[in-house]
């Protein structure tokens, strides 16, 4: 050391002025490239509920390969709020633009799916006859028939309608004492559904429309008027779009030539999403889950390891000669669809309106 000077002092110095600027720079740039991949990451999770948003608007799952993924439109939405969420709180991923359409997707399925979670205003007077029905897809008769027998009994059923249940199924269910419960039927195994009454069922028959399986139908009367009664069980989209379109179409057609005192029930492998059951409802018919404001209630998978019920199949629409007063949904073991229960009301009919000149 000469003079009271370090060597290399000044190099020493010059390399760590450069030092900050290399490394503030190298992070600024890892910063936003982080910014630009999780925006980007954002935006790819937006894309699920967009593309369904797009189907359910415009109907594109009608006989395509898209009705599959539709029965999970309101799922996406949780999706949505995700990034919205995220773009908005979290400043390594901030994104007003981001955010924005999450908040559209988020409102667009909200003003969709909101109307279902409202009851209807429907008046149903405390003298109306009432109907207790039910339905159960029994998974090819594996569902335990001695559960069956006890929610007909403790639910007071009027009509069960049973999908899926082959000749061997309800063997099982006459042995348990259904028979003893509901001793009027019609029961078609070759069919796919089959229907039991606790009173005489009159025109019991099969459907002659264009449905992979024929559904069972019948007659009942309830306060004086003669309800009809419709066993449905669809094809699954799944095993075939086309092929479930095509019932579903051939159901609409059936229940524009109904009048108001018809109930359909079962399984219909569709949720209130697709486009064809819209158009079914459309024809004239209510779904009772939505009328009474339950808009929430999956059917399906039951007993598919930890997942819960996340679609709801199976459903009791009806004609507007009746009213929902209750509905709910039973889990009964043996069987991967949760048996829906609800009360009708027989509404008043309204005197014919005349004209004169």
């Amino acid at each position: 050391m000469r003079n009271g000077t370090v060597p290399g002092a000044g190099r020493t110095d010059s390399a760590n002025a450069d030092a900050p600027h290399v490394t503030g720079g190298g992070v600024r740039r890892r910063s936003a490239r982080g910014r630009v991949w999780g925006r980007a990451a954002c935006g790819l999770v937006l894309a699920a509920p967009a593309a369904l948003l797009l189907v359910r608007l415009t109907g594109r799952d009608t006989g395509t390969r898209l009705a599959v993924p539709m029965v999970l439109f309101p799922h996406t939405a949780v999706l949505a709020l995700l990034v919205l969420v995220l773009t908005t709180a979290v400043r390594a991923v901030r994104s007003w633009s981001v955010a924005a359409v999450a908040l559209l997707l988020i409102a667009a399925q909200v003003w969709l799916v909101a109307p279902r979670f409202v009851p209807d205003s429907v008046a149903v007077p405390s003298s109306a006859a009432r109907l207790r029905v039910a339905t159960l897809n029994t998974d090819e008769g594996a569902v335990d028939p001695a559960a069956v027998v006890a929610m007909v009994r403790s639910e007071r059923i009027d009509v069960l309608a049973v999908e899926q249940t082959p000749a061997r199924g309800l063997d099982a269910l006459e042995r348990a004492g259904l028979g003893a419960l509901l001793p009027y039927h019609a029961l078609h195994p070759e069919y796919d559904s089959s229907i039991y009454s606790r009173t005489p069922l009159t025109g019991a028959d099969t459907t002659d429309i264009d449905t992979v399986w024929p559904q069972t139908t019948a007659k009942i009367t309830v306060g004086g008027r003669t309800v009809r009664l419709v066993a449905v069980h669809t094809y699954y989209p799944l095993g075939n779009p086309g092929r479930w379109s095509r019932d579903m179409h051939s159901l609409t057609s059936l229940a524009t030539d109904d009048g108001p005192d018809t109930v359909f029930l079962g399984d219909f492998n569709a949720t209130l999403d697709h486009a064809p059951m819209r158009f079914l409802l459309a024809a004239g018919l209510t779904d009772t889950h939505a009328e009474l404001g339950e808009g929430w209630a999956p059917t399906w998978p039951v007993g598919a390891g930890i997942t819960p019920p996340l679609v709801q199949l199976d459903h009791v629409l009806h004609g507007s000669g009746l009213a929902g007063v209750s509905v709910r949904e039973r889990t009964l073991p043996g069987t991967d669809h949760r048996a829906v229960v609800a009360e009708l009301a027989v509404l008043p009919q309204r005197a014919p309106v005349l004209l004169t000149g």
